[in-house]
């Protein structure tokens, strides 16, 4: 009687059973990016409804045009709580982040009201859906490429501290070119800066699956594109926008 050779069982045994976890893996994931999208939708949803409310009482204009201390903090507080959010994911509870993270995108919705002042409505509309067909394209691409986009990191965030620098620097020369060379860079290094972030938080759902992280990694995510989508979107506002 021919006995089966056990190798090829345990052999079958050990596909089927990596197949199983690889199933699981990819299921796991999907409901993770999915999490991170909802979350950073959510948020910039926030962020535009709280815009055009606050721009439609006339509060924006009375505060954000004015020159009182009230519009400073304004504008101050969305980068304190990321700046907090960034430096202490680690002390506060998933709960807290979650909380800062809505603070944040309401904050940011007041600071952003000014653009309902100076642009019409059609054009803002026009340049928020072409940032959100550009921001899907890209971060598709992020995704599914097999390319490593890692190096692109350090010269990415060398490229935002450069324009950081060269706004403040504009805020004295009020120079029209250099605001329209700052945006335009600013909106290529954010187009890049999607596909990337979305490639880095793709790998980090590995060191992350099945433990207490992955609540303050999906918010975390979800800051990390809500931001690449706002800045982008605001730089092509200076290319799009049609002025009232």
């Amino acid at each position: 009687m021919a006995w089966p050779d056990p190798r090829a069982a345990m052999s079958r045994t050990q596909v089927g059973t990596t197949a199983q976890t690889d199933v699981a893996y990819d299921a796991g994931l999907r409901s993770f990016m999915l999490k991170v999208y909802n979350y950073m939708a959510s948020g910039v949803l926030l962020t535009g409804i709280v815009a055009m409310l606050f721009a439609s009482s006339g509060m924006a204009a009375d505060i954000m045009l004015g020159g009182g201390p009230l519009k400073w903090v304004i504008i101050l507080s969305p980068l304190a709580i990321v700046f907090a959010m960034s430096f202490g994911q680690n002390k506060f509870s998933t709960s807290t982040l979650q909380a800062m993270f809505w603070g944040f995108a309401t904050l940011m919705g007041l600071s952003m009201s000014t653009i309902f002042l100076v642009y019409t409505g059609v054009s803002i509309a026009q340049t928020f859906f072409a940032t959100a067909a550009a921001f899907l394209g890209l971060s598709l691409y992020g995704y599914t490429t097999k390319k490593d986009l890692s190096g692109w990191g350090s010269f990415l965030i060398m490229g935002v501290i450069g324009i950081l620098v060269a706004m403040v620097i504009n805020i004295f020369l009020q120079s029209t070119m250099m605001h329209l060379v700052i945006s335009a860079i600013g909106v290529l290094i954010f187009a890049a800066l999607t596909a990337y972030d979305t490639q880095r938080i793709k790998s980090m759902y590995a060191y992350v699956a099945g433990t207490d992280m992955v609540g303050k990694v999906v918010i975390m995510s979800a800051l990390n594109l809500y931001l690449d989508f706002i800045n982008m979107f605001q730089f092509l506002l200076t290319f799009m926008g049609s002025q009232e």
